[in-house]
């Protein structure tokens, strides 16, 4: 039942013009879905409430009244169930072969004589027949029972205790009244449940946090969309900053999501739901790191002093002989991620101000150099196995400002091509081995689009 909890906690509807996330239920994952559905009608079964049954029989020499009562299910089967997509609609659940297990209490009065026992009921061959349909309310999602049926095969009454052998002779006036009062009360039982169900799902929060930054809408760009053989429900899936929400300045783009019938679920992402998080990110004011040279490992062959980067820049030197320095590393722009025939593409466009950090501790402002990089790399899921490689494209470097005259770049460019291919894309790679076991026995995983 979690399966489809989560699936109607995200049902929701929204006006923007294109999702970032689909996902496409199969009749595979439909069938798994109605094995839960089908214990979660037996449990609604089973907690139903039954009243008392009372009425009167004529004995010829008077009435004898009598009171069936705390009837409880003590046992629920089924033989089948099975769901349907129901194309335009939503789905139908139909449930056969049903059988009830029913204990409760009967008493009878006849003047001044009573009488009490317990009887066991078994009711069998249920068939439930259920068409629920999927929409949207208010912007939210609205399931509906749209028609229920049953119809009830048999039953079968024991009494025990007391003068029970007296019931046996109008046995089929109680199991005709009994079977009745199941009857009605079973399509209600179960269109009351699909009420509290929709109604804890407009309780539902329509976002989700990712961290203390950031968080993923969930909303839905239009109602589910339901074939004969499947579902289709489009995402929202934008993130936004926590701190600063606002829309991205870019937009999504339409895509399409494969259908594959032999997995349950299937889920495809587009280049918007990478870059929005990148938007998020960079909106939060996260995207930025203070580097001090005692970050620097000892070993390093380069460190943040004027020495060193006196070679490069030699008025650093004169001005600020044998000083710390300190960076602000920060992406200037959004960073930008797009995807094609299994090749990713990133843009990262940053900047770097360096400041001389003095004996008492503050700092001074040198320079602002502006980074524009471009990486590409190569992702694939095969036979549960995920591979990559990861390379740079491009890197400038330009002089952004400065407060202490020109000086070229040119070696500085060179020295940090050189850094970041051998320290940065190494530790990247290493993040995506080769033949990465992944799980896929449940879902398929689709490029990004």
């Amino acid at each position: 039942m979690q399966l489809v909890i989560f699936f109607l906690m995200i049902l929701t509807h929204t006006y923007a013009d294109y999702p970032a996330l689909k996902a496409v239920l199969s009749e595979k994952g439909l069938r798994d879905v109605s094995q839960m559905m089908a214990v979660w009608i037996q449990n609604k079964l089973k907690s139903t409430e039954f009243p008392e049954v009372r009425g009167g029989v004529d004995i010829g020499i008077g009435t004898v009244n009598y009171v069936i009562s705390n009837m409880q299910v003590v046992q629920c089967s089924m033989s089948g169930q099975s769901m349907e997509f129901k194309q335009g609609t939503g789905v139908s659940v139909e449930v056969s072969q049903l059988s009830l297990a029913i204990t409760g209490s009967w008493a009878t009065q006849f003047g001044i004589i009573h009488d009490g026992g317990s009887f066991d009921l078994a009711v069998y061959n249920i068939n439930i027949n259920t068409l629920l349909g999927l929409g949207d309310e208010a912007g939210r999602l609205s399931i509906t029972t749209i028609s229920c049926s049953d119809d009830i095969g048999g039953v079968h009454i024991q009494f025990h205790g007391g003068a029970s052998f007296f019931f046996e002779p109008f046995v089929s006036t109680f199991q005709g009244k009994i079977s009745e009062m199941i009857h009605v009360r079973i399509c209600p039982a179960i269109q009351q449940a699909i009420s509290k169900l929709e109604m804890n799902l407009q309780k539902m929060p329509v976002s989700i946090p990712v961290d203390q930054y950031i968080y993923l809408s969930i909303l839905f760009t239009s109602s589910p969309a339901v074939t004969d053989r499947s579902i289709e429900l489009d995402i929202k899936g934008e993130f936004y900053s926590k701190s600063f929400p606002s829309e991205a300045p870019f937009s999504a783009s339409a895509f399409d999501i494969k259908y594959a019938e032999n997995y349950m679920l299937s889920l495809a992402a587009s280049e918007f739901f990478v870059n929005s998080a990148a938007y998020a990110y960079l909106s939060s004011e996260v995207l930025q790191i203070n580097i001090t040279d005692n970050m620097i490992p000892k070993s390093f062959p380069f460190h943040l002093n004027t020495s060193q980067f006196g070679v490069f820049i030699p008025q650093l030197r004169t001005l600020y002989p044998n000083m710390e320095m300190q960076v602000l590393l920060y992406a200037s722009k959004t960073p930008l991620f797009s995807f094609s025939s299994g090749v990713i593409d990133f843009q990262l466009p940053g900047a770097a101000k360096f400041s001389v950090v003095k004996p008492d501790g503050t700092l001074v402002p040198l320079f602002r150099l502006d980074v524009d990089s471009s990486f590409s790399g190569s992702a694939l899921i095969d036979n549960k196995h995920l591979t990559g490689v990861f390379k740079m494209k491009n890197l400038t470097l330009t002089v952004g400002s400065s407060e202490i005259g020109d000086f070229k770049t040119a070696m500085l460019e060179q020295m940090l091509v050189i850094a970041v291919n051998r320290f940065v894309l190494p530790k990247l790679n290493a993040m995506v081995p080769n033949k990465t076991d992944l799980q896929r026995n449940t879902c398929s995983h689709h490029c990004f689009a």
